[in-house]
């Protein structure tokens, strides 16, 4: 460990909602360290700043966004990754601590896991620590008033970028399955929901806590729809969970036979 250095905070606000920040999260936030926040596009608006900023925390004179443009070229993000890396060792290096604000919680999908490794590669002692948070999917199932999982359930969280055939078969496999980012194709899984019946037993979540949050039940009807990039789908297959439990049923009845 090199004390040289300032440490790197992976800070996560949770999914939208200011009341949802912890307590060590706020204490960082209420500290002298170096925000820095994701903007998808230079001189954009910021989800995770706007969240501390609706929690009453003000801007500090140290502060820099820094750029994650919204695309799957490699070579692309690479050269954004390493600038934004390089902006946050420059702080480092001068010993003040730097906070990358997240929403929900930056060990999930979050752009931190990036930052950190580029960080790392430039200079590998650097010190981190990662704030845990609220994620997306528990404060949508608390929205929705329904347990995502119940004694034994499987239960899944993956992006729905995985293709209409991954999530197919893991319809087949879990009793709870949490589609994350369904915007590119959510008509393709609408469809899929209803060939497999199980529209009725969705619900989809639009920047769960946040002012602008969506819940919706009729999930058939937001076919054709323009939804929004932080958005989900929690899929619930009961036809599958009672198989489940009547299996479990079965084997306790046989080890109580015996």
């Amino acid at each position: 460990m090199n004390n040289k250095f300032g440490t790197l905070y992976g800070v996560s606000l949770g999914p939208g909602d200011p009341g949802l920040i912890t307590r060590r999260a706020w204490q960082l936030l209420s500290g002298d360290g170096h925000w820095t926040y994701p903007v998808r596009k230079k001189n954009g608006d910021s989800y995770a700043l706007d969240i501390a900023l609706r929690a009453g925390l003000d801007l500090p004179a140290h502060h820099s966004p820094l750029h994650f443009p919204m695309t799957h070229d490699a070579e692309l993000l690479a050269r954004y990754w390493l600038e934004a890396a390089q902006t946050v060792l420059a702080k480092l290096e001068q010993g003040e601590d730097v906070l990358l604000l997240v929403e929900g919680d930056a060990s999930t999908y979050s752009t931190f896991g990036h930052l950190q490794r580029s960080v790392r590669a430039l200079q590998a002692d650097v010190t981190v620590e990662v704030v845990p948070g609220v994620s997306s999917f528990h404060a949508a199932a608390a929205r929705c008033g329904e347990p995502l999982a119940e004694v034994d359930d499987t239960i899944a969280i993956v992006p729905a970028g995985y293709g209409i055939e991954q999530i197919e078969r893991m319809l087949n496999d879990f009793d709870t399955l949490v589609l994350l980012k369904v915007k590119p194709l959510l008509d393709d899984i609408i469809n899929l929901l209803h060939r497999r019946d199980l529209l009725q037993h969705s619900r989809f979540i639009e920047k769960a806590g946040a002012p602008e949050e969506r819940t919706i039940e009729d999930v058939a009807g937001l076919e054709g729809q323009k939804v929004n990039y932080l958005s989900l789908l929690i899929v619930k297959n009961p036809g599958r969970q009672r198989g489940e439990m009547q299996r479990g049923c079965r084997k306790k009845k046989e080890m109580t036979d015996e």
